[in-house]
């Protein structure tokens, strides 16, 4: 099975770019399952139902968050009644949504589960124990884990923990995708990041003019998305349902301008 996994969308621009092309690209790579990272797809971060229902349109399977889950005002509505998005797993169990869904599609069974990193974050349940736990109880054929983290040591050793539990663990957050794919000793396929779907001449989808005044200055401006033609990051894994062990895979990018 090919497991398609996009990159942290970015705005209205990579909204747009996903839903033009994510057609073609999983015709390209005969996609089974596509897992897309929209916590960012709303120009004032989050998600919105309208964004969610206009990314599971163009394609998705299932649509993962991160910090910024709850930045949107119907996102508790969203998260409530929609089995194909899921939050952050080690939130507290209180919290509104879910942290994994399993999808049963052409007879396989996905289980995508989203979780937080600690390291210069949010402090929320440690998420090694948390994810451990769900996916002992989890009956699936094909285990997806995004870990939405900032540190790359951190997301290394959720790869190396989760090794043989799941089929895939990939990293989403800093935006920048990471060259570092492989199969782990255990048969789990890796990649401490996928990128960003956005703005391609931007800081992390940021306006770079706007990021370099503050760092350059000092003084404080409020962040808007660049208005840069978009590219697309993201990750394919080849994965057999019969064992659920990942066999290979690759990482992407489709540039402005480029064709799939």
């Amino acid at each position: 099975m090919n497991i398609l996994t996009i990159g942290d969308v970015v705005g209205d621009i990579g909204t747009e770019a996903v839903c033009e092309k994510l057609s073609a690209i999983k015709e390209k790579y005969q996609i089974d399952f596509c897992v897309v990272n929209g916590e960012n797809a709303c120009s004032a971060n989050g998600i919105s139902r309208k964004k969610a229902e206009i990314l599971l349109s163009a394609g998705a399977d299932v649509i993962t968050l991160g910090n910024h889950t709850f930045r949107q005002k119907d996102a508790v509505s969203l998260l409530m009644h929609n089995k194909n998005i899921v939050r952050p797993i080690n939130y507290p169990p209180e919290t509104a949504g879910r942290g994994y869904c399993v999808i049963e599609k052409n007879g396989v069974r996905y289980g995508v589960l989203n979780a937080l990193g600690r390291i210069y974050a949010d402090p929320v349940d440690c998420p090694f124990r948390t994810l451990e736990a769900a996916i002992r109880k989890m009956e699936a054929d094909i285990i997806i884990v995004d870990f939405h983290a900032d540190a790359t040591s951190e997301k290394r050793s959720m790869g190396f923990y989760l090794d043989g539990k799941v089929s895939i663990v990939f990293g989403t957050h800093t935006h920048v995708q990471t060259s570092d794919l492989q199969v782990l000793p255990h048969g789990t396929g890796y990649i401490t990041d996928i990128g960003m779907s956005g703005p391609h001449h931007s800081c992390l989808g940021v306006d770079k003019d706007i990021v370099i005044d503050r760092l350059v200055r000092c003084m404080p401006k409020r962040f808007e998305f660049s208005d840069s033609p978009a590219r697309i990051d993201g990750a394919v894994f080849t994965v057999d349902e019969k064992t659920g062990k990942c066999t290979g895979g690759e990482f992407f990018s489709v540039l402005p301008g480029a064709d799939i």
